[in-house]
């Protein structure tokens, strides 16, 4: 199928908010089929998962560090996330590609990603499509505070948007979104469908969702984990210093205008969904284009590095 001849303007769409098996890859991927198969049989032809909903965000773990010094049980605490994270190409990453092949629809998913030429792991974003498999991986260009002891450094060659049935879609990882000028790297690709899964729960990522939509003339799609302490597996839960309520959720489905059309839910597990028309993108740029008639590059000169 040629994308960019057959594009639908109106489609269903779904955030994921769940709470993922921590440390089990194989019981989170068969929880992730059953939702996959839940939203595919209502119609959702595009599914976003929460950030590192595979192995699980490890909030409230230290693996062991303090300025100057590591321990041994941190040591290996990060080895057994090493282990339960996925792999670009791996079976894993396979499956979820299989997945999206089964139920035509596309899978967006947010993972810990392991890289073994390096030994490093990253906070990536997996794109997936019911015809190509997968797209592309996103590499979350700053870990944030103490994910920066876990998860390396990204890159520009992978802040794209792709062109697909469903229209021009990419994304950015939880503060990543904060960043402006990685935004517009994205505005200045034509992107339509903004998604932006995070670990962020705080009442205060709302708004950030909303200004997003407004300044970039899309649908906004934020995706969170639904976790508590209590979810944590032994021997895990005894390491990780949270309270019980971690992680409320907050997942959302902004509109072009920064209207909030589905959302934000809180305390509980579900997904979102909302049917989005293109259309409303064309029309909400008639005012305000952040790389169009509303850019002045006589004045700004902006230039991604991809090398």
């Amino acid at each position: 199928m040629n994308f960019k001849q057959h594009n639908m303007k109106r489609f269903k769409v779904g955030v994921v908010q769940s709470t993922p098996v921590f440390f089990d890859l194989e019981a989170t991927l068969e929880k992730t089929e059953t939702i996959v198969a839940e939203q595919a049989a209502e119609g959702v032809k595009l599914l976003l998962f929460p950030e590192s909903y595979l192995p699980g965000y490890p909030r409230g773990f230290d693996f062991g560090a303090v300025v100057g010094r590591r321990t041994t049980e941190g040591r290996k605490t990060w080895q057994a996330y090493w282990d339960h994270s996925v792999a670009v190409g791996d079976r894993h990453c396979d499956r979820l590609a299989a997945l999206a092949q089964k139920y035509q629809l596309f899978i967006i998913m947010g993972i810990t990603e392991r890289d073994e030429q390096t030994t490093t792991l990253y906070c990536s974003l997996l794109y997936f499509s019911p015809t190509e498999g997968l797209m592309g991986c996103h590499r979350k260009l700053k870990p944030t505070g103490s994910e920066r002891l876990i998860w390396g450094e990204g890159g520009a060659a992978d802040l794209e948007v792709y062109p697909t049935s469903l229209g021009k879609m990419g994304g950015l990882i939880c503060w990543e979104n904060l960043m402006p000028l990685a935004r517009m790297a994205l505005y200045q690709q034509g992107i339509q469908i903004y998604l932006a899964p995070t670990a962020d729960a705080r009442t205060t990522w709302l708004p950030i969702l909303q200004h997003i939509a407004q300044e970039s003339r899309c649908f906004v799609l934020g995706a969170n984990q639904y976790f508590r302490k209590s979810d944590y597996p032994d021997p895990w839960q005894e390491l990780a210093e949270v309270e019980e309520d971690c992680c409320p959720g907050g997942s959302a489905i902004v509109s072009p205008l920064g209207e909030v059309i589905a959302g934000p839910l809180w305390g509980e597990e579900g997904v979102l969904t909302a049917v989005v028309d293109l259309e409303e993108v064309i029309q909400s740029r008639y005012d305000f284009s952040p790389a169009g008639h509303y850019h002045r590059p006589a004045i700004f000169d902006f230039k991604v590095r991809k090398a």
